[in-house]
């Protein structure tokens, strides 16, 4: 008698990516096609888990989903110690293990950034067998060379720069184009490099906006009258940046829990402020250079459309290479992106880690090379 083929199941978590479908078709079809196994979405997130909203996935269901975008289970942000159920925030890990014995699982394959990596390796403490796949546009996953969605939104915000140069050129106006990014600068680096832009700036680079308007003016004078500035979301003056890495040193030094209490108070204070940093940028840059300003906030249209090439060929091998962890019964990792292959890494190592642009990356240096402004 054959042995009863192994069950899993899979869900994606988080904010909505481009090529998330492409990587619930390469987990399933390597499980289904090749390894023989049965596979269950759950819809929405982990919630999916907690309240039986199942998707048995089989061939019919995952034809023709490798190009579109979004994911076809749902997503949300919930997490499984934390979720609110009829009005009150309840710890549903237990409800969780239980439904996944209940169904039989032997393994589960969650889809994220990195507040599922934190998640995944609390269910896996929890006795579940886990393994995860890196998705995120910020591409801040730690521990894996790419995170799928990355590419595609580069190649929107790359095209949207592209577009602003005509009519920034047109009418000798600064240009402020606001791309997604709030503690990593990897979009707004990558997608600024591409697009030609003249300032690019950063969250790990904190600027002083006199150095920006000086380099700006250093255009007009040479006969150009226009630039493009591209800056992530979570981008900082000096000053901003100074107050925000204390607090955050001091919460780190909290060890009562009031003192823990008012560090999270002060840094939420912090994030407030920050709210509409970047229409504030544009209109002191258009005082300082007696240049028109305008901003562009790019928004959630870096998330949406068809995956590039780059992002289905990366979330097909990654799901694939997911598919081989659970057949080796290899539990409780990530699979990361490694050179033009993937290794299997404990998700101890990943969770709770995030990978930022250091200062002296070789796209920091391309980019002061052929004199775009940093900021600082």
């Amino acid at each position: 008698m054959p042995p009863k083929p192994k069950r899993i199941g899979i869900l994606t978590a988080g904010g909505d990516s481009p090529g998330l479908n492409a990587a619930i078709r390469g987990v399933g079809k390597a499980a289904i096609g090749f390894y023989n196994m049965e596979i269950i979405g759950f819809r929405d997130g982990f919630r999916g888990l907690v309240e039986d909203r199942r998707l048995k996935l089989d061939k019919s269901t995952l034809a023709g989903i490798l190009t579109v975008g979004g994911t076809i289970l749902g997503t949300s942000r919930d997490k499984p110690h934390r979720m609110m159920i009829d009005g009150r925030m309840h710890n549903m890990t237990e409800t969780i293990v239980k439904n996944y014995k209940r169904f039989g699982l032997d393994a589960l394959v969650c889809l994220g950034g990195g507040g599922t990596q934190k998640n995944a390796l609390r269910l896996h403490q929890a006795g579940l067998n886990v393994v995860t796949l890196p998705k995120t546009i910020d591409n801040d996953v730690s521990m894996t060379d790419a995170t799928f969605g990355f590419a595609t939104a580069m190649d929107i915000a790359t095209e949207m720069i592209d577009r602003l140069h005509s009519t920034a050129h047109s009418h000798h106006r600064i240009i402020v184009a606001e791309v997604m990014g709030h503690r990593a600068g990897w979009l707004t680096l990558g997608a600024g490099i591409a697009g030609g832009a003249d300032v690019i700036l950063i969250p790990e680079i904190p600027y002083d906006i006199n150095k920006i308007a000086d380099a700006i003016r250093r255009r007009s004078k040479n006969g150009t009258n226009f630039s493009i500035v591209a800056v992530a979301e979570g981008a900082m003056a000096k000053e901003e940046a100074r107050a925000y890495a204390a607090a955050e040193a001091r919460k780190e030094r909290a060890k009562s829990q009031k003192e823990k209490y008012a560090a999270k108070v002060e840094l939420a204070t912090l994030e407030s402020r920050h709210v509409g940093n970047t229409t504030r940028l544009a209109k002191h840059l258009e005082e300082l250079t007696h240049l028109e300003s305008r901003l562009t906030i790019l928004g959630y249209v870096q998330r949406g459309g068809t995956p590039s090439a780059a992002d289905r060929l990366l979330a097909t091998r990654l799901g694939c290479g997911a598919a081989d962890a659970i057949e080796k019964g290899i539990f409780g990792v990530m699979i990361a992106a490694k050179g033009d292959g993937t290794e299997a890494v404990p998700l101890e190592k990943v969770a709770g880690k995030r990978k930022i642009v250091p200062v002296d990356h070789s796209w920091v240096q391309t980019a002061r090379r052929v004199g775009t402004c940093m900021g600082d």
